[in-house]
């Protein structure tokens, strides 16, 4: 684990609609565990997550099925090493703590629909990415992780990307969010 002290690629706080009907929150600071184990390992078993889905663990962790025989793990700050010590390692088994190397974001609300597809060209219908969906996409022409993961009925979406890309990315959402409501620091603005 890393003994340095997280600094964050983004330099704006959250901004949201005066309206609710959108948000945009730098999350990039949350604790994410990368782990590529084969299914049949004892790792693999103890996820219990298929490639494109996600489940919470009682603890607050979202264990995400990122690709086929790769997860990521991800939960509040500073639990890197906690969530290191409760993965068996039997067997073909790596994980690495991505926790600096990696941006994310929260996006939320009615409107972040239509938002992100202004900057995504996935179909983000209920049907094609349901709460609890994990999908890769290009977001503002950056690679990026999405996960569906609604938060007391409201629509959320967690974006992750990497971290030389967080800055950028976070102001390109927030351009996209501009006509829903959020008003864009300048500093941060692309326009």
């Amino acid at each position: 684990m890393s003994e340095l002290d997280f600094v964050s690629p983004v330099a704006s706080g959250a901004l949201s609609a005066s309206g609710g009907g959108i948000a945009l929150e730098d999350l990039s600071d949350r604790s994410k565990v990368l782990v590529r184990a084969g299914r049949s390992t004892a790792a693999g078993t103890h996820l219990k997550v298929t490639y494109g889905h996600s489940r919470r663990r009682r603890d607050g962790t979202l264990i995400c099925g990122s690709r086929p025989d790769e997860w990521t793990l991800i939960a509040d700050p500073g639990q890197g090493a906690e969530l290191l010590a409760s993965l068996p390692d039997e067997g073909f088994v790596s994980v690495v703590d991505i926790t600096h190397g990696r941006a994310m974001f929260r996006l939320s609300g009615p409107d972040s629909v239509d938002a992100l597809a202004k900057v995504c060209n996935i179909d983000l219908a209920d049907d094609m990415t349901p709460d609890g969906a994990v999908f890769s996409a290009s977001v503002a022409k950056v690679t990026c992780d999405l996960v569906r993961s609604d938060v007391a009925d409201r629509r959320t979406y967690l974006i992750s990307c990497e971290r030389s890309f967080g800055r950028f990315l976070f102001a390109a959402i927030a351009d996209a969010c501009a006509e829903f409501g959020i008003d864009v620091p300048e500093d941060i603005s692309m326009h």
